[in-house]
């Protein structure tokens, strides 16, 4: 089975940015190949990684509605369910070092109760043929209580430098206990953190009951990056966000 990675945390604390660069860690670090999975409605997990999406899992859904609907036929005679695993299986987008499965916005009004259900059904089934598997969740806690994350290796809590952001990571740590999920290990990264802000955040953090792995510094390439649209993925070697991101993750010992 996969090592399984999954990130969380309150929205723009750089959460998504952290995937990317951990997607990258385990490329070049462990030399295996990645399922990155963008759980987010909102999806921009591509954008880090250079990619293209070409359909999602809420796309995927709701042409599978209007076939049930339409009383249209099928290719092969396929099942229903033999036909969405085909299309999932196809939806892969593939990069070099990484697959991405992206769940997308169904078109149509309503929960994403039934994608969330497909995303980690698929994460299950596809997790026996990668080695590490890298889960961009949405921002806040309704993928928590949605059951989205389970079955982690680790959770990464991903903070900005703000009161608010801590206390939102610190809900989340309180949450995972509450819903009982098998998540085996559970560790705060603050993003975008400047010097002066390093101890009195450590310490508040840990006031809160959180294991904190590390820091991750402002940085101006990831700054440069985002404002000219490239992916993050790709900042040079000497970035100081790479650098602590790499750190942490070396630290956490990831198999």
């Amino acid at each position: 089975m996969a090592f399984i990675i999954a990130l969380a945390g309150k929205g723009g604390t750089g959460k998504t940015t952290i995937a990317a660069l951990a997607i990258r860690y385990i490329i070049e670090k462990k030399k295996m190949p990645v399922l990155a999975v963008d759980a987010d409605s909102n999806s921009c997990l591509n954008e880090t990684l250079g990619v293209e999406v070409r359909t999602s899992i809420g796309t995927l859904r709701d042409e599978s509605l209007h076939l049930i609907r339409s009383g249209s036929d099928r290719p092969g005679g396929m099942s229903m369910e033999q036909l969405f695993d085909y299309q999932v299986q196809q939806s892969l987008i593939e990069a070099k070092g990484f697959d991405l499965m992206v769940m997308g916005r169904p078109e149509g009004p309503g929960c994403y109760c039934a994608a969330n259900n497909i995303i980690r059904k698929y994460t299950d089934k596809l997790s026996s043929s990668y080695p590490y598997v890298v889960i961009d969740n949405e921002a806040g806690m309704e993928h928590l209580s949605r059951r989205t994350t389970h079955k982690v290796n680790l959770l990464l809590i991903v903070s900005d430098p703000s009161v608010r952001g801590i206390h939102t990571a610190k809900r989340i740590n309180e949450l995972v206990d509450e819903l009982n999920l098998e998540i085996d290990k559970r560790a705060l990264i603050i993003n975008r953190v400047s010097e002066e802000e390093v101890l009195k955040l450590k310490q508040y953090a840990g006031e809160c009951g959180l294991f904190v792995a590390g820091l991750v510094p402002q940085d101006a390439i990831i700054f440069d990056f985002d404002i000219q649209g490239k992916p993050v993925i790709q900042i040079p070697d000497d970035s100081k966000a790479l650098k602590a991101v790499f750190e942490i993750l070396e630290a956490l010992n990831i198999p």
